[in-house]
């Protein structure tokens, strides 16, 4: 399945978000969604059963935040997809993609944890120090804490926070925890994973340089925004392209800037798989539906590594920054001037 939080593009000021199901082929521009809550409400009503049988069908489906809190899991809403019959032309459970919003995958992740897990990046940055990669980084995946405050969705604007002149972008894939799980081995813990979205980890590279000297952690380079979209994506729809062993999908990531594309790395070259993540991640701590958990930047995937032998500079206002990852589509961002 592919989901995403929907509303039409003409809505008024604080329309609610409404879950949609992308109809196959993969979402392309034309494509068309399903409104689920519809879908459940026509199901339910063909077959009264289905409420006594299933909470899905007991609930309103609002957000996938509200699916996650009643206690279901993503794979749960496949019930709805496959149950679905398109009635004749004009049926208002189908919605055409060219009139809708999309919004954050998650409105609200209950936390964000950023790995660390591609060689290219960190040891470019390594570099940068005049350093190599600590030996502890081979063994030990290493995350920090973002701010879910600060999260934008697809076509949400972006803006250098205060101090800053380095506004960076940072390519990355994002997994979505949809049950509680704790301890977990690396070997099943992707087994709680609900799917996957883009992330964009924002960094203010000038605030950054100068808080990274304390050996503390990012702070306010980094938490005053993080951009995920445009879907999400169920692990079922990637199996194919995974091969055994591989720490993740053979699949293409790149990052364009005002349509010229600059940073190019495969989710199969990092050091470390989600399970792996999850299972450090999970060590001795609960993992709760709503749990984000980046993989962090894919190698050349920001302008700190790149940018002499590409665009020289750091990102400005009126750039246009857009992250794509292969079947996970494409995260558009547009750069402004920071609100007065």
């Amino acid at each position: 399945m592919i989901l995403a939080h929907v509303r039409q593009l003409n809505a008024p000021a604080g329309e609610s978000w409404r879950l949609a199901a992308s109809l196959r082929p993969t979402p392309a521009e034309g494509a068309a969604w399903l409104d689920l809550e519809l879908v459940r409400r026509r199901l339910a009503g063909q077959d009264p059963s289905r409420a006594h049988n299933s909470a899905l069908f007991r609930m309103p489906i609002s957000t996938l935040d509200a699916h996650l809190a009643g206690g279901l899991r993503v794979a749960a809403l496949a019930d709805l997809v496959e149950g679905f019959v398109p009635r004749d032309d004009g049926d208002p459970a189908v919605l055409a993609a060219a009139a809708l919003a999309f919004g954050p995958p998650i409105l609200r992740p209950l936390s964000l944890r950023d790995f660390y897990a591609f060689e290219g990046h960190v040891a470019t940055m390594w570099a940068r120090r005049g350093n190599p990669v600590p030996e502890a980084w081979y063994r030990l995946p290493i995350f920090y804490f973002s701010n879910t405050s600060e999260i934008r969705g697809p076509g949400d604007p972006v803006w250098a926070p205060r101090g800053s002149v380095e506004l960076d972008y940072e390519l990355e894939v994002c997994a979505l925890v949809d049950t509680p799980a704790r301890d977990l081995s690396a070997e099943r813990a992707e087994e709680a994973i609900g799917g996957y979205l883009i992330l964009n980890d924002w960094s203010a590279r000038d605030l950054q340089r100068e808080e990274t000297t304390v050996r503390l952690g990012p702070a306010k380079g980094k938490d005053f925004a993080s951009s995920i979209g445009p879907w999400l994506v169920t692990p079922d729809e990637l199996e194919d392209v995974r091969l055994p062993g591989s720490t993740g999908p053979s699949l293409a990531l790149t990052a364009e800037v005002n349509g010229a594309e600059l940073s190019r790395g495969s989710w199969a070259d990092a050091q470390f798989s989600f399970g792996q993540m999850l299972a450090r991640a999970s060590a001795d701590a609960t993992l709760r539906p709503g749990d984000l958990v980046g993989s962090g930047t894919v190698g050349g995937g920001c302008l700190l590594e790149i940018r002499e032998s590409t665009i020289g500079r750091y990102l400005e206002p009126g750039d246009e920054v857009v992250l794509r990852v292969e079947r996970l589509g494409a995260l558009a961002t547009p750069i402004v001037a920071r609100p007065a």
